[in-house]
């Protein structure tokens, strides 16, 4: 049995189980209200790839994830199908509703929740979750594979006309996942932006302490008693390396220098379309001066003493993690 997500925006279709928020994977035909034939093979993959419906990556399939985390997934106790296999697919809500893809009811105070919350003691609960609050607590292949999700389904909506003639554009086949032109025969392909983000460190002066340099940027909110705290990133520019955008990006928001700067890891992130590049560096000189309509604030934090810092799932936790283990701090 082929399984989808449900997606809608950057909700994900959950009901809340025993593990919490997990994600609801719904029977879907591999073609729906079609039998292929020889003569319909060309068709089937732009049938794989309407607008609402995109197949993920096997790279991502159970097959590829780390044995702990799949050992994880397949005990989810109330798999909608009772089939703990991934799903391979995943489509848009609109998408169900037109292709008659029957879905569970949403709850009737379902307001695609931007909190976690925990339903009434035996009330069974099916909600849209942002995929802010998922990674949290989902494993990391899961929220990958949901990221890819996202970031196809949008890709397919906005790629519906030629960027270079604006001729509607059609599927190339054979499974490429690639929107062509039949006019002047352009292909285009998903867009992934490289945006690198780093964990800046140096001693504290007075004491020695292991400091990272955190930032208060205007995304996060106003200011107020509990300000949130990240790491400096920015997009990648055409013709500089990732370790230029390192330094660029740290002299533009904060106007220090660094040494030792070294990739650690990455991570795909929705919003819309980004792969963030972890980095770590050191400190060097120069005294900490803003870039006032990105930031509100920026300094070096004692490990031992940090402030609101992003949510557990993201690279930047991730990062700020690592250092502070090195130095004995759990978080």
């Amino acid at each position: 049995m082929t399984t989808a997500f449900v997606i809608d925006n950057e909700t994900v279709l959950c009901r809340y189980t025993a593990k919490g928020w997990w994600p609801v994977q719904v029977p879907v035909l591999a073609i729906e209200n079609d039998t292929v034939t020889k003569d319909q093979a060309a068709e089937s993959s732009s049938k794989l790839y309407q607008v609402g419906r995109v197949e993920l990556l096997a790279s991502l399939a159970a097959s590829h994830w780390e044995t702990g985390e799949l050992q994880e997934l397949n005990t989810d106790p109330e798999s909608i199908d009772g089939n703990d296999v991934p799903a391979t697919i995943a489509i848009t809500y609109d998408y169900a509703q037109t292709h008659g893809i029957a879905i569970p009811h949403l709850t009737e105070d379902s307001h695609k929740s931007t909190v976690l919350q925990t339903p009434l003691a035996g009330a069974e609960k099916i909600d849209f979750i942002t995929y802010r609050q998922l990674i949290t607590q989902l494993p990391a292949a899961l929220s990958t594979q949901l990221s890819q999700a996202i970031q196809l389904l949008r890709w397919q909506a906005d790629t519906q006309f030629c960027s270079r003639c604006s001729a509607s554009v059609t599927v190339a086949k054979f499974g490429e996942r690639a929107m062509v032109c039949p006019v002047c025969r352009l292909r285009q392909y998903p867009r992934v932006q490289p945006c690198v983000i780093t964990a800046i460190t140096r001693p504290n002066p007075q004491t020695g302490e292991m400091q990272i340099l955190l930032a208060h940027h205007h995304r996060y909110g106003q200011p107020s008693t509990h300000l949130q705290y990240g790491l400096i990133a920015g997009f990648v520019e055409v013709g500089e390396s990732l370790e230029h955008a390192v330094v660029r990006e740290v002299a533009e928001e904060v106007g220090i220098c660094l040494t030792d700067i070294r990739y650690v890891s990455s991570q795909p992130w929705p919003f819309p379309s980004n792969l963030m590049l972890g980095f770590r560096a050191s400190y060097t000189s120069g005294q900490i001066v803003i870039q006032e309509d990105e930031l509100s604030h920026a300094d070096f934090f004692d490990i031992s003493n940090l402030p609101k810092i992003p949510f557990k799932g993201s690279i930047a936790y991730d990062l700020i993690a690592q250092i502070a283990h090195e130095q004995g701090i759990i978080l």
